[in-house]
């Protein structure tokens, strides 16, 4: 794959996933619940849903990167379901660890950890890209199926989320969508 091709895309979509990423933080308030929007944006704020603002924008963005970039982009499934493995790892981790030391949550510092994912992911993939450890077909099609189960999962776990803490909301303790 020519590398200066893949690097706009890559940066392109770094900015994409962080600018969308932030603002589904506000759609589903902005759309009035819209069931449509809920598949997409925060619903509440639970760790879980603040990991679905990289989760889909990452999703959207990964596919259309490789539909774009064509036979150059196909080796890249794999290592954008890694990346984004990654990122949505370091979310609970980091904001667990932060609120354990502190025993407070801030926005400010709920912002910085998503960016910091979200630059993670994005470094992760490009290491793993680099390397062609991947590029096989057999990890292309795992890496699309780890892509669509874990955006299945973020849909369904917002209109049906398992009683656990990280899909409570830290305000209210409810999970799933306000009623």
């Amino acid at each position: 794959m020519r590398e200066e091709k893949w690097s706009a895309w890559e940066t392109a979509g770094l900015f994409a996933v962080l600018i969308a990423g932030n603002l589904l933080h506000f759609v589903y308030g902005w759309s009035g619940g819209s069931p449509t929007a809920a598949m997409f944006a925060a619903v509440n704020e639970s760790v879980w849903e603040h990991m679905k603002l990289l989760a889909m924008p990452w999703i959207l963005w990964s596919v259309l990167e490789v539909l774009a970039l064509g036979k150059e982009g196909a080796a890249l499934l794999m290592p954008r379901a890694l990346g984004m493995l990654t990122g949505l790892a370091a979310i609970p981790m980091l904001f667990y660890t932060y609120r354990g030391v502190t025993g407070q949550a801030n926005h400010m510092v709920n912002i910085a950890i998503f960016q910091l994912a979200v630059l993670l992911a994005f470094r992760v993939t490009r290491r793993l890209a680099q390397g062609g450890r991947f590029a096989g077909k057999s990890w292309q099609i795992l890496g699309l199926c780890l892509l669509l189960v874990i955006g299945a999962l973020f849909v369904r776990w917002t209109f049906h989320p398992p009683m656990l803490p990280l899909f409570a909301d830290a305000r209210t303790g409810l999970t799933g969508i306000p009623k």
